[in-house]
């Protein structure tokens, strides 16, 4: 036998669980470089080091996984943000999103709702290209916060610590995404139900109108938080990341959903944490800990 990358059942790239009577796949869309600098922006350099160095992560460039969700609730098929995309010539390991539903089965014309965390070029750019967005029904529901469509029409890059020409890539971007699906936006203020037990949440922060979303079914519970938190964010949650549009709002969003899921106990998926990234949150002194979830073959 030749194990090698290419042998798709070596590095699986999807794993499905239930939340009671909610099914829910968490799909990975790749990975994608990431300056490591940007992870902590409000810290020394070698504070920074030496957390990447216990976390057996490269010092300089990192791999940041991109996970996105289908969500299965009564009538309603729901994806949750849509990855990369194909477009990006410098990011060739990611934007594998529709590749990967059709080897999980699953029809981008079945989708009745798309949710949207926010409008980063990795949370949309899968919807921009033909591999996805010629395949899905002309009726499909793109939901997302009005203060993150509000901000994409004038956005505020003064206060991120992203390596160039990121800014100017996100921003043109996002107003292809919103000429594109402007008629097929269903904006929502602070909290919406898009289906039984999926309830969006605006959270602001990492962007004015970042959101993220609620499963609740048969007394089971799991968020999935975009990307209100990071793989450092658990061990520091203080930590600013360079893609935060408002770092202060970030940390304090990010702490108080931790401190909300140690409490629970509620399942976690966010975008850019180890696919698949479902766990717990558990308090760690004054920080916390990310415990994954066992997977269940």
């Amino acid at each position: 036998m030749n194990w090698n990358n290419n042998t798709n059942d070596l590095v699986p790239s999807r794993y499905a669980l239930k939340v009671g009577d909610i099914d829910v796949m968490v799909i990975s869309d790749g990975v994608l470089p990431i300056t490591a600098s940007t992870l902590a922006t409000n810290v020394a350099p070698a504070e920074l080091s030496a957390w990447l160095s216990e976390m057996f992560l490269p010092p300089e460039v990192l791999d940041w996984p991109l996970n996105v969700a289908v969500v299965r609730s009564g009538d309603r098929t729901i994806l949750i943000d849509s990855g990369l995309g194909t477009e990006f010539p410098g990011f060739p390991r990611a934007g594998q999103l529709a590749l990967r539903l059709d080897a999980a089965g699953i029809d981008p014309g079945s989708v009745t709702d798309v949710v949207l965390t926010h409008l980063h070029m990795d949370h949309i750019g899968g919807l921009l290209v033909d591999g996805l967005r010629g395949r899905l029904r002309a009726d499909v529901r793109v939901h997302l916060a009005s203060a993150e469509a509000e901000f994409w029409e004038k956005p505020d890059f003064s206060r991120v610590v992203m390596p160039e020409p990121i800014p100017d890539v996100l921003r043109t971007t996002a107003a292809r995404f919103l000429d594109m699906y402007r008629s097929q936006l269903q904006a929502f203020e602070t909290e919406y139900e898009v289906a039984p037990g999926v309830v969006l949440r605006r959270t602001g922060g990492h962007t004015p109108g970042h959101s993220i979303v609620r499963l609740e079914s048969g007394g089971e519970r799991l968020t999935f938080a975009g990307d209100a938190v990071f793989q450092p964010g658990f061990d520091n949650p203080g930590w600013y990341n360079g893609f935060e549009h408002d770092p202060e709002e970030s940390a304090r969003v990010r702490l108080n959903l931790l401190q909300e899921l140690a409490a629970s106990g509620d399942q976690l998926i966010a975008t850019h944490l180890p696919f698949p990234s479902v766990c717990h949150v558990a308090v760690a002194g004054n920080a916390f800990r990310f415990v994954p979830t066992v997977w269940d073959y």
